[in-house]
């Protein structure tokens, strides 16, 4: 059955997706549907793909409509407004850690094993920090099929990070450098490279959301303790500093109070 409430859903994650150090899986922990979202695509390639499509087209169309018409506006934001944009999304993911926490509690106590595995996600996420971005200038203008294959695999490895709550399938494609050309493609509409990438995203999606679920659904309290660090981790990469002059300290403590409302509030319902 669809649901046309997973257009807007999708839109969240699109626009997410697009910011370097934001995590779209992030996004479907906040919306209440990452265990629905991993199940889906991994169930897409089973004999019970009809149950899931519906899901997937419309969060799926709310991804692709929040990717091409919102890339823009992201881009503006984060050139106009860099801090603000940031400490948005730092209240909108340490909004979220309650809830985790709260649904991590009904499952029981964390162990010491499971500690040690909040540490390791806070540590694997919190470490992008010192990870120095390839900028190489303007995007790719004309592609070899090696310059293909490259953005292919790119893809693939930004959509595997970018199931993980936590960790940013654009910030992937900041590090291996190819963050430009593909925001410029999907800017300018360049159809072969959008397909290219897109075939890598989804091939990444299908593989590393079976291993996901099967951990999910074998280890459930381990790895929420697991992706709790990931989320924990994330505020320490998208910290974007403060400019200490009024008007920039005032607006990104509204912005920062915005996403903390935003996220408790969705919390709550979830």
């Amino acid at each position: 059955m669809f649901d046309w409430r997973n257009i807007f859903r999708g839109m969240a994650m699109g626009t997410s997706d697009i910011i370097p150090g934001v995590s779209g899986g992030t996004i479907a922990v906040l919306l209440g549907i990452y265990d629905q979202f991993i199940n889906a695509i991994s169930g897409i390639v089973s004999k019970e793909w009809k149950k899931h499509l519906p899901f997937l087209i419309m969060l799926g169309s709310g991804m692709l409509i929040a990717i091409l018409t919102l890339s823009h506006l992201v881009e503006w934001l984060l050139e106009a407004y860099f801090q603000p944009t940031n400490f948005f999304f730092i209240g909108l993911i340490a909004g979220i850690l309650p809830y985790l926490l709260k649904e991590a509690g009904k499952m029981g106590k964390f162990s010491g094993k499971d500690i040690a595995l909040f540490l390791a996600g806070a540590i694997i996420v919190g470490s992008m920090v010192f990870f120095k971005p390839v900028e190489d200038g303007a995007p790719l203008e004309t592609f070899s099929a090696a310059a293909l294959i490259i953005l292919f695999f790119s893809g693939a490895l930004a959509s595997m990070a970018m199931l993980l709550p936590g960790i940013s399938g654009s910030f992937i494609l900041l590090i291996i450098g190819v963050y430009p050309t593909v925001l410029n493609a999907v800017t300018t509409l360049n159809i072969p490279v959008i397909l290219v990438v897109g075939a890598g995203v989804a091939t990444g999606f299908i593989l590393s959301s079976k291993g996901i679920r099967f951990l999910l659904h074998r280890f459930p309290l381990s790895m929420y303790a697991f992706i709790i660090g990931l989320v924990f981790g994330s505020l320490f990469v998208i910290f974007p500093g403060l400019t200490l002059s009024l008007g920039n300290v005032m607006l990104s403590i509204f912005a920062l109070i915005l996403g903390l409302v935003i996220a408790i509030s969705l919390g709550k319902k979830g």
